[in-house]
């Protein structure tokens, strides 16, 4: 019996999916998205180690180190895939000395992170160019923001470092079911990469709902979020495989190879970041 034929809803649906993906890539393409990436990661790179590491050391009070560390790994293997054991040993480092540079972190911080959600806006702007009549953010705003994402940022870590010591735990124990022992190692593994995605996500939708001028449907924003997370994925895996199998970055840059590829990991999430925005931008525009 053979099967049946696909219904032309089917293919007008994917016509139409088609002719929105590469209107969004147009429209990304004409906003210069690539350009406005470019900036973004830049002043995220240069503000990524010191949020991390004035992040460890207040969590540090109430969280032990190993355990801290630990969690900030599995955030770098996001952020800069096949480097972040890399990064990880720079924190560590800084974490011995936390008592003569607190000061310099907080104050690179706090420069380099309104630096980079000034550029953030700004992007936004550009791509959200057909919200017409709309006011400017209060400057007030714009100053607290970037320290509201940090604290967002520092109590996501916390929170995954609550989770991952909880299924660390975890995987050390069993089930007993139908007379057959089941560990729970693979699971505790599973439900934490699982967290990742969602606290991802969450994050990322927060960036679409805040940073925008006007006002940002949570669905829409939710859309944006998914796509966003979704390319970063599939693309942080091949990343992580080409570094590891055919990249000669190391030869090339030397001891500079860490904050090359740490830029070039984040450029691509930014330029993700940046599309995700754009699909929620062309949505709207397709609602009107």
């Amino acid at each position: 019996m053979s099967a049946p034929l696909p219904s032309s809803k089917t293919f007008s649906g994917l016509r139409s999916a088609a002719g929105f993906a590469r209107q969004t890539l147009r429209d990304f393409s004409r906003n210069h998205g690539l350009l406005l990436a470019g900036a973004i990661a830049y002043y995220a790179l240069l503000s990524m180690v010191p949020l991390l590491t004035l992040s460890a050391i207040v969590l540090s009070h109430w969280v032990e180190r190993a355990e801290l560390l630990s969690a900030i790994g599995h955030s770098l293997a996001w952020l800069v895939p096949s480097q972040s054991r890399a990064v990880l040993k720079d924190i560590s480092g800084l974490l011995e000395n936390q008592t003569e540079i607190g000061l310099a972190l907080t104050v690179t911080l706090v420069f380099f992170s309104s630096l980079a959600f000034s550029v953030l806006e700004k992007s936004m702007a550009v791509i959200f160019s057909h919200r017409k009549n709309i006011g400017r953010r209060h400057f007030l705003v714009s100053a607290i923001l970037p320290y509201f994402f940090v604290l967002l940022l520092g109590l996501c870590l916390l929170g995954m470092t609550v989770v991952s010591v909880t299924l660390q735990s975890m995987a050390q124990e069993s089930v007993h079911f139908f007379g057959h022992q089941w560990p729970l190692k693979g699971l505790s593994g599973a439900l934490l990469y699982l967290l990742g995605l969602l606290v991802e996500t969450f994050i990322l939708t927060m960036l679409y709902l805040v940073l925008p001028m006007g006002r940002t449907r949570p669905s829409h924003a939710l859309i944006g979020g998914f796509v966003a997370m979704s390319l970063w994925e599939v693309i942080r895996r091949i990343l992580i495989w080409y570094f590891s199998s055919l990249s000669k970055a190391s030869i090339v840059y030397g001891s500079l190879t860490t904050p090359v590829v740490a830029l070039f990991s984040m450029e691509i999430a930014a330029t993700l970041f940046l599309l995700g925005a754009q699909v929620i931008s062309e949505y709207e525009r397709l609602k009107k």
